[in-house]
């Protein structure tokens, strides 16, 4: 009976130790389990990066310079910089937006980002106005875009707070490019003139008859004789095909300068992280020194030995006893925003002032 139940017992024992075991390999499967999908977590986590896609709208033709070396490079410039993370997709050519509709339409979220004219929607952006008013010199686009970028970041100015903005870029000093020759005041009188913004009020203080509408539209209107002539710089003779349909180019650096907005959705920017933001920010900055504030430069010279030349425009130099009866009569352009600025509750005539102190320490800069 003993020796019976030594066997039975050793069979339990046998039986325990056989549970046992499979218990461990069971243990041992799951631990095994829990590290594989341990070490496969990161690369799922990576696999999962979130890529923020930023619409970005403006007006200017694919072939542009505004698109071929500001906006694609830049964008692309970011995408690689963030890892992907942030990817910038342009819409040019008022394909996602009008000029006009363009800041609005950042405000209110249709694109991410936007770069348009300020001068496209007049007493939207009244302190912005005083880069654009007639009688103050920049030497070039380099000058304007430096005075302006800097004035507004001292500025602050409420009006461009519903937005991110990024950098403001220049055309520069601008002339009179038309279908009939402007060698003097009395030329300009009653003449049709393509013009935005503050260039409107300007134009009409000389007694020419001021046309608003955008550079998509002035080719057109300029072929069909709606317009006579267009005030802007040099570079829509060729990046917007205008000297085909004008002839003479009337020097007038003193009357005209553009300002473009480059800026981005708040709820887009600050959806952003810290660090994202400050790769985008700084890569911004080095676009705007090495590309941004001279990118009209560039295209006013490509224009001169191309378009220029090869539709034989004939070039006009006023004399300065001219250019001088020609700034008497839009001196009052600037008194005007002094008035308005003080109706608003800002001291125009100081701003005026900054503004013209960082464009003479400029001018001497950039000659």
């Amino acid at each position: 009976m003993r020796g019976k139940a030594r066997i039975i017992n050793g069979r339990g024992t046998g039986g325990a130790v056989r549970r046992t075991v499979a218990v461990l390999l069971v243990l041992m499967l799951f631990s095994m389990a829990g590290c594989a999908q341990k070490a496969s977590t990161p690369t799922t986590s990576q696999e999962k990066v979130k890529t923020v896609e930023l619409k970005l709208a403006h007006f200017w033709p694919t072939t542009h310079p505004a698109e071929t070396q500001l906006v694609q490079p830049w964008a692309k410039e970011i995408e690689t910089a963030t890892k992907g993370q942030v990817k910038i997709t342009s819409y040019p050519g008022e394909t996602l937006l009008k000029s006009a509709d363009i800041y609005d339409g950042v405000v209110n979220g249709i694109a991410d980002i936007g770069v348009s004219c300020f001068s496209y929607t007049r007493g939207r952006f009244p302190i912005s106005e005083v880069f654009e008013l007639p009688g103050i010199t920049y030497n070039n686009s380099k000058v304007a875009s430096k005075v302006a970028w800097e004035a507004i970041k001292e500025l602050k100015p409420k009006e461009v707070q519903d937005t991110h903005l990024l950098m403001v870029i220049t055309t520069g000093p601008g002339d009179l490019f038309t279908k009939a020759p402007v060698r003097k005041l009395e030329d300009i009188k009653g003449m049709e003139i393509r013009a935005t913004g503050l260039s409107a009020s300007t134009l009409k203080a000389l007694g020419a008859t001021p046309v608003a509408m955008s550079q998509a539209e002035a080719y057109e209107s300029l072929s069909k004789g709606v317009v006579k002539g267009n005030l802007g710089p040099i570079e829509v003779l060729q990046g917007w095909k205008q000297a085909e349909v004008t002839k003479y180019i009337t020097k007038t650096p003193f009357l005209y300068n553009t300002l473009f907005f480059v800026t981005m959705n708040n709820d887009k920017w600050n959806s952003l992280s810290p660090e994202l933001q400050k790769t985008v920010q700084e890569l911004t900055e080095k676009y705007f020194d090495q590309v941004g504030m001279g990118l009209w430069d560039k295209q006013n010279e490509t224009a001169m030995s191309g378009a220029i030349k090869q539709n034989n425009m004939e070039i006009i130099n006023l004399p300065q006893a001219e250019v001088d009866r020609w700034l008497n009569l839009v001196a009052p352009v600037q008194q005007d925003y002094v008035d308005r600025m003080a109706k608003l509750g800002f001291n125009g005539q100081d701003i005026l002032n900054q503004v013209k102190a960082k464009a003479e320490k400029y001018n001497k800069e950039y000659k």
